[in-house]
């Protein structure tokens, strides 16, 4: 086949969509498939209609609009189904071809695949990807690991699509071996979760403790957001909480400040 794909990606939910746009925008060719064949017609019929996406209807022909070392990426859900797509893939593929696992795998996994895979002769990336669906578009944190002889050839895609700091440095580079890459990413959500939770309990201590409303709140938020907690969470917390639309119910507020509301009548005996 002429005019080979520099890269491959299998999954084409939102994220896995999103992410093969962003690296055509780069400028390297992309083959894509799906399980779910249909979704592939219609990504190249229409977000992928003015790329040069190459659609691919199976496995096998997938593998063949690749160039070589082969690198596939996998935008599918963590646990079974990346083993099985693994299984699938590797008979028909080649020494020193590279399996990159972008989903949410736990870093054990990863440690296991990369024994498994680099027992066939292949090469295994578990790689965490943040930014959601939007970062996967248009520049996301990318936190590689694995197999360390592979980290050389997928570096250039990916430090290409990833995203930026201001004086350029893309926020991607090589983490470390094993499920290096997904630990990195489990520690990196650990540290959101966290920050949401004190997101949480600064709107809570407005709202009941010092009775602000969310205009009021959302002041609060928007020039943290200028200082030193400027953040993407910060700045959605504020815009979340001034949009006209949002309005909490009584019963909502009640619920926040831990008193009852005139809505809920005691039950009659």
């Amino acid at each position: 086949m002429e005019n080979l794909a520099d890269i491959g990606l299998i999954g084409l939910a939102v994220m896995g969509q999103n992410l093969a746009l962003n690296i055509s925008d780069h400028g390297y060719r992309v083959a894509v498939f799906n399980r779910t064949t249909s979704k592939v017609t219609r990504f190249i019929e229409n977000e992928a209609a003015d790329t040069d996406i190459i659609g691919t209807l199976s496995v096998e022909e997938f593998v063949a609009s690749i160039k070589r070392p082969r690198k596939i990426i996998l935008m599918i859900q963590a646990g079974d189904a990346v083993d099985k797509s693994i299984a699938q893939l590797a008979p028909l593929l080649d020494e020193g071809d590279i399996i990159i696992d972008g989903g949410n795998s736990n870093f054990n996994d990863s440690i296991r695949r990369t024994n498994e895979v680099e027992a066939r002769g292949l090469y295994f990336i578990g790689t965490g990807i943040s930014g959601g669906e939007e970062g996967a578009r248009y520049g996301p944190s990318i936190m590689p690991g694995g197999s360390t002889a592979a980290w050389e050839s997928v570096k250039p895609i990916l430090q290409a699509v990833a995203a930026k700091v201001p004086d350029g440095t893309p926020c991607c580079d090589w983490v470390g071996e094993g499920g290096a890459g997904h630990f990195v990413k489990m520690v990196h959500n650990g540290i959101e979760y966290g920050d949401m939770q004190l997101i949480c309990e600064a709107y809570h201590l407005m709202s009941a403790v010092l009775g602000m409303d969310e205009n009021e709140i959302s002041a609060v938020f928007s020039e943290w957001n200028t200082g030193i907690l400027e953040s993407f969470l910060i700045e959605i917390t504020g815009e979340i909480l001034c949009c006209a639309r949002f309005s909490m119910s009584p019963a909502r507020k009640a619920r926040a400040s831990g008193r009852p509301s005139r809505r809920w009548k005691k039950a009659r005996p």
